[in-house]
């Protein structure tokens, strides 16, 4: 009937909020680079689910909320005409920690490198870049997250890494490994 409330789907939305919130709310501030429009923009996605059928986006909804996420995130960014870089608190976020204070210093002094160094590749790389190592979404998600096709996203993928490997260890001798 019009109006009753679906407890099951009252569930299943705050299921989905305790789920995705923090993950949609970093790839959100990562594509705006303002954590308050990221919030408006993650709660916007939570309203849109709220009007989908469940059955529209079960066995798919990572992708259905990151791919809502995406699109609202890019039409807030048309509307201010600006992409601007991560400030050096998310860039300290972003880091992994390491045991001791040398290796936690040269550790951020690498990351800190390399997402300045993303930040100089294509619009489309970087997001296929974050989507798979910072997210860690297969080719087929960030495929039907980002609209390229499987095998753009592997070339994009690619072509990113080996433009920031190139970069990182441009005239610098490449360490063991690396």
């Amino acid at each position: 009937m019009a109006g009753e409330r679906d407890p099951d789907g009252d569930a299943w939305v705050r299921d989905a909020v305790s789920r995705f919130e923090g993950p949609l709310s970093l790839y959100a501030r990562r594509l705006l680079n303002d954590a308050e429009a990221a919030r408006d923009v993650v709660q916007d996605v939570f309203l849109r689910l709220c009007s989908q059928a469940r059955g529209d986006v079960d066995g798919h909804l990572a992708e259905w909320l990151f791919t809502v996420c995406r699109n609202r995130a890019l039409d807030v960014l048309r509307k201010e005409h600006r992409m601007t870089r991560l400030h050096d608190e998310q860039v300290d976020r972003c880091l992994s920690p390491a045991p001791g204070p040398h290796d936690v210093a040269e550790r951020h002094d690498l990351g800190t490198r390399v997402l300045a160094l993303l930040d100089t590749l294509p619009p489309n790389q970087r997001e296929v870049i974050r989507l798979k190592f910072q997210n860690g979404f297969s080719y087929q998600e960030i495929s039907r997250i980002s609209g390229h096709s499987v095998s753009n996203v592997g070339y994009l993928i690619h072509a990113g890494i080996k433009t920031l490997r190139s970069r990182l260890f441009d005239g610098q001798p490449a360490e063991a490994g690396a």
